[in-house]
């Protein structure tokens, strides 16, 4: 099944360079690529079950799969191989480091479908390529703002150009926090449900400083200044302050922004001179990880006014 120009793809020639698989069959096969991050042990397939088969997956055999293949009298696994390869699955892969026999090998040839090998236990591997694949084919985008991580928490910070975003993560940074991306962030999203920012490799620990240009905060800071990608668990939106604005004061109010799909906290706040941006920051994510364990100290005063009435 051909994919979509849109939908994430994984060479199987990264995939297995990445995994270090060991290829049993003609390597000609740069061409295929992995769209799927789900996996498929085909054990009722090779019992002669082929309703759900699905082609586009990466099938695994493992102990069981092959000593069952053994067990079969050699006319019925030949028959039962050439059915299988019959869909053209996406590639095979081998656990444990058994040696296959040869007619599944023989049989993968004759179509192209890669066949390949690790020495790893079968439950283990599935687990490890799962995680691989998930990474490797999440959606991604480009967004513009600064990623910092405060007390373990990723806290993007948006604004208008100029509004003092990279100073603010500067001064976190001073305050023992670190940076993860500036101005420009690539965000994954694993499974659709969490989103997972990090800056291209290119631009990696650099930031701009007005009046200053380009620093690298790693060399400037050291290595626990900085990290490579973080989850992101709030976005705060610096503004201008506006006097005919009305701010949210007590908190009880609550905003989010949608990105890939997934709602994000969001808060609104407001610069002038004078204000303590960073530690301004490190109050709302730590309210935020309050927040999140089901306290507010918003609704906790109301409830106090409430029961003294």
């Amino acid at each position: 099944m051909a994919a979509r120009k849109d939908t994430p793809s994984l060479p199987l020639t990264e995939l297995q360079a990445d995994l270090d698989l060991e290829n049993l069959t003609a390597p000609e096969f740069s061409e295929q690529k992995v769209t799927v991050s789900d996996l498929k042990r085909p054990g009722l397939e090779l019992a002669g079950f082929w309703k759900h088969f699905v082609a586009e997956r990466i099938h695994i055999l493992g102990r069981t799969e092959i000593s069952y293949l053994r067990e079969l009298s050699s006319a019925t696994r030949k028959k039962r191989l050439e059915k299988f390869f019959s869909f053209q699955p996406l590639a095979v892969i081998i656990t444990r480091g058994i040696d296959p026999p040869a007619i599944l090998v023989e049989l993968a040839d004759e179509v192209a479908v890669p066949v390949m090998r690790t020495a790893r236990p079968t439950t283990k591997f599935i687990s490890v390529l799962s995680a691989y694949l998930e990474d490797k084919l999440a959606s991604r985008k480009i967004i513009h703002g600064v990623l910092v991580d405060i007390y373990g928490m990723g806290v993007l910070i948006k604004g208008k150009s100029g509004i003092g975003k990279s100073e603010t993560a500067i001064a976190l940074v001073k305050r023992g926090h670190r940076m993860v991306a500036d101005d420009v962030i690539e965000v994954k999203s694993p499974g659709g449900q969490q989103l997972i920012g990090s800056a291209p490799e290119t631009t990696r620990y650099f930031l701009e400083m007005r009046g200053i240009g380009i620093i690298n905060v790693k060399t400037l800071f050291g290595a626990g200044a900085v990290r490579n990608n973080i989850g992101i668990d709030l976005i705060v939106k610096l503004e201008t302050w506006q006097e005919e604005q009305s701010y949210e004061r007590l908190g009880l109010q609550k905003d989010t922004e949608t990105i890939m799909k997934v709602e994000i906290p969001k808060i609104l706040l407001p610069v002038r001179p004078g204000r303590n941006l960073a530690l301004v920051l490190e109050v709302a994510a730590m309210n935020h990880r309050l927040n999140n364990m089901d306290y507010n100290a918003a609704e906790n005063l109301l409830e106090r006014i409430n029961n003294r009435r």
